[in-house]
């Protein structure tokens, strides 16, 4: 099955219509991104799913989600250099992040919260804990600039 859905239109992607708006998981292990995809649709969120983080960069600036769920340890790039890269660019500098790990140690969330990532979760986490996270960034969609280039 997979879960890396396509968008069905040459509309931007901004998700205001369906729901609350567009969240990319960048997550290479299929069991938990079909997991996380299944929770953040139920919740309303229009989710589409990358596994590499040699690709993620191009992913990101195609689909243009809303949110963004990166993993830490990825094939190809890891999230800390993803994210690193998000940050100096002005199009993805506002982009919510979340990041997602296995190793809960401080000095990962430090790391991670010092590149400018949006909020920190540790696997295994519950599903209320990651509806509450998204849910928490989302008030900061109404505050990003509507068209491409502004901000």
């Amino acid at each position: 099955m997979t879960v890396n859905h396509q968008p069905t239109s040459a509309e931007p992607i901004t998700g205001r219509d369906a729901g609350p708006g567009t969240v990319l998981i960048v997550e290479d292990e299929s069991n938990i991104l079909e997991a996380l995809t299944f929770i953040l649709s139920r919740a309303g969120w229009d989710v589409r799913g990358h596994g590499k983080g040699d690709t993620a960069l191009a992913e990101v600036a195609r689909v243009r989600p809303d949110i963004l769920v990166l993993d830490v340890m990825l094939p190809g790039q890891s999230g800390f250099d993803i994210l690193r890269a998000l940050r100096a660019e002005p199009a993805t500098r506002n982009l919510p992040v979340v990041m997602l790990t296995a190793k809960g140690q401080a000095q990962d969330r430090d790391h991670a919260m010092g590149l400018g990532a949006s909020a920190f979760l540790t696997k295994p986490f519950s599903n209320d804990e990651l509806v509450a996270v998204i849910k928490d960034l989302a008030p900061a969609l109404t505050d990003r600039p509507a068209a491409a280039g502004q901000g």
